[in-house]
């Protein structure tokens, strides 16, 4: 395959991924002086996640101060959390200021790690690139999750996952279930009651629902803050007070909370705990029906574990995403489940965007990526200048 390939090879790393974390690293390489970075992004735009596969009305889940890329603050004429579009154009305004260029349009099809040269191998849809560095940043939800759920495939309704859900005008006066208790589920749930929508919502784990706002300031920056004077386990014994205080005891309406507190639970999992933004009160009011497991679609709905069935005229799967990174990388053992938390793999292999730590993990591993890249650049240098000094002397120069 690689012999009908263009061969490019690249000075500097080869970045896979246009979005946050890919434009993270490429800012921070450039301002650590590493040049002729080359971005592969398979769609046609920067920021394609968020561009093509979220619906209308998102906003950011946390206050922008923690979504900031490096080396550029959100705009301070900005609301506390940004929309989908004000964030989109952030990102566009990044690319711009550090002069990021990505080739579009270029798939990844195989990575590989060639021992003898001591060169990563990349060939996409079109071209080869050959790389001392390559940095895996596309992130954790590159992939929608479609679940094999019995019957799903003789539901004569609308089936889509949340990534393909722009907006409620569609769905006004049906009948939807939502598939997914997840951020995305419960925000997608709300869009739908406010579009007018009857609203139902498969709730089949325990998970903690938290208030987005605590004492009139985001509950992540309280946490944060508290989380430097107290251990982790009383500040979730304080956020689960807090929310019930606010919410009241949920479990009537079927909601359980798990025995581990959220940021616990955040870190030994990766589970993050959703952040109310009013799905809470419309489940409390009855305009969203919580339903438990589904047992197997029919054709006209669903039939759930408890032996209940119900009707629906559409189905939205809000079953999150995951990487496609196994498909292409063929070293596991350089990328595998088990190490999807770590920045640097062997051989000079990287990864932005896997810590589970959204935004605010981007940066802190665009930085650290860009940090060692840095140094063996510059060493590279050095070296190569010291050669050519020491030649040059040779020659009586």
């Amino acid at each position: 395959m690689s012999s009908k390939l263009e061969r490019n090879e690249v000075e500097g790393p080869i970045i896979i991924g246009a979005g946050p974390s890919g434009l993270a690293t490429a800012a921070c390489l450039q301002e650590k002086g590493v040049t002729e970075v080359v971005v592969l992004e398979r769609e046609d735009c920067i920021a394609s996640l968020w561009k093509l596969k979220t619906y209308s009305n998102l906003r950011l889940h946390l206050p922008k101060k923690f979504c900031e890329l490096p080396h550029m603050v959100l705009p301070e004429e900005l609301p506390a959390y940004p929309t989908k579009q004000q964030f989109i154009t952030y990102l566009e305004d990044y690319a711009v200021r550090f002069n990021i260029m990505p080739k579009f349009k270029q798939e990844v099809q195989l990575a590989n790690y060639d021992a003898k040269t001591g060169l990563w191998r990349v060939q996409t849809n079109e071209f080869e690139f050959v790389s001392k560095w390559l940095i895996v940043a596309i992130g954790e939800n590159s992939e929608p999750v479609l679940p094999k759920i019995e019957g799903i495939l003789d539901f004569q309704g609308r089936v889509l996952h949340t990534s393909s859900y722009r907006d409620g005008a569609q769905f006004e006066g049906e009948k939807v279930l939502v598939v997914g208790c997840g951020n995305s589920g419960m925000e997608v749930g709300l869009d739908l009651c406010h579009s007018g929508a009857q609203v139902s919502m498969v709730i089949r784990d325990k998970l903690h629902i938290i208030p987005r706002e605590m004492f009139g300031r985001s509950t992540f920056g309280v946490s944060m803050w508290l989380l430097n004077w107290f251990p982790r386990n009383l500040v979730d014994w304080l956020l689960v007070l807090y929310s019930r205080f606010i919410f009241g005891d949920i479990r009537r309406f079927g909601i359980e909370r798990p025995d581990v507190g959220p940021l616990e639970l955040k870190s030994a999992s990766g589970k993050t705990p959703v952040l109310d933004f009013g799905t809470v009160a419309k489940i409390k009011g009855g305009l969203i029906k919580v339903v438990p497991g589904i047992r197997k679609f029919t054709t006209n709905g669903s039939t759930f574990v408890d032996g209940s069935a119900r009707d629906f005229d559409s189905i939205i799967l809000a079953t999150g995403y995951t990487h496609n990174v196994p498909s292409w990388l063929k070293e596991e053992e350089f990328f595998s489940n088990k190490e999807g938390d770590s920045w640097k793999r062997n051989n000079r292999l990287y990864t932005v965007g896997f810590t589970k730590k959204g935004l605010l993990g981007v940066s802190m591993d665009a930085r650290k990526v860009a940090e060692d890249i840095a140094r063996q650049w510059n060493s590279g240098k050095a070296l190569k200048q010291g050669l050519v000094t020491e030649v040059a002397e040779g020659n009586g120069i």
